[in-house]
Formats: structure tokens, C-alpha cells, sequence
């Protein structure tokens, strides 16, 4: 399994959308990687039901999911996996500079839809 595609931001507790190739080549759209009172993990493709809830489309045994975090993760930036660069929406910190010191430029990728 191997991370498609990853537009990073900052939507509410949503660090980033991102897309799944399995091994065996199907595409799954529609991950998040949020930010939760225990840190990062995925959240799954999910859809609004007639209840108002949100479900999800997607399941995966609790060893799939892990590995898919882990890898979430590693795509997502270095910095989160060494206890680095937190994002806090409430502060006023800019995020990191890109490697060259300048801030990161924007582009349609960081738009989720």
C-alpha cells in the first residue's frame, strides 16, 4: 500500500486529504489525516447518512489501519514523527519554512476539493 496523493492544510482538526493504492492497484479515495486528543491518525472515507451522522465507506482490520497511519505519517512531514512541530490553530506561530527559509508557497493542491 502506498500513499496516491496528500494535499496538506489546516481544516479544523484535518491536517491533510490524502488517497490509498493497494498492492493490488485499486485507489481509494477520500482519507484524512486528523488531529485527535492522541495525536494523528486516518480517518477513513466516510458519508453523511439520513441520521446527520457521518459513516464510514471503509473498513480495515485495526493492523491495517495502524500501518496506514504510520505511513500517513511519514508522507505528512518527519517533524510529527519526532515530537517536532505541533500545529496549534489557536496560535499565532507561522509553520515551518520550506528547506531554502522561505515560507512554503501555495498552490490549487492545498485545496482539498
Amino acid at each position: 500500500m502506498k500513499i496516491e496523493r496528500m494535499n496538506k492544510g489546516n481544516w479544523g482538526k484535518i491536517r491533510a486529504f490524502l488517497d490509498v493504492r493497494t498492492d493490488d492497484g485499486f485507489v481509494i479515495k477520500g482519507f484524512k489525516l486528523v488531529e485527535g486528543i492522541n495525536g494523528l491518525f486516518v480517518g477513513f472515507p466516510s458519508q453523511k447518512g439520513s441520521d446527520g451522522e457521518y459513516h464510514d465507506t471503509v473498513w480495515a482490520e485495526k493492523e491495517i489501519k495502524e500501518a496506514l497511519t504510520k505511513l500517513a505519517m511519514k508522507e505528512y512531514g518527519g517533524d510529527i514523527m519526532n515530537g517536532g512541530y505541533q500545529s496549534d490553530p489557536y496560535s499565532n506561530t507561522p509553520p515551518p519554512a520550506a528547506p531554502n527559509g522561505e515560507p512554503a508557497p501555495f498552490s490549487d493542491d492545498d485545496i482539498p476539493f
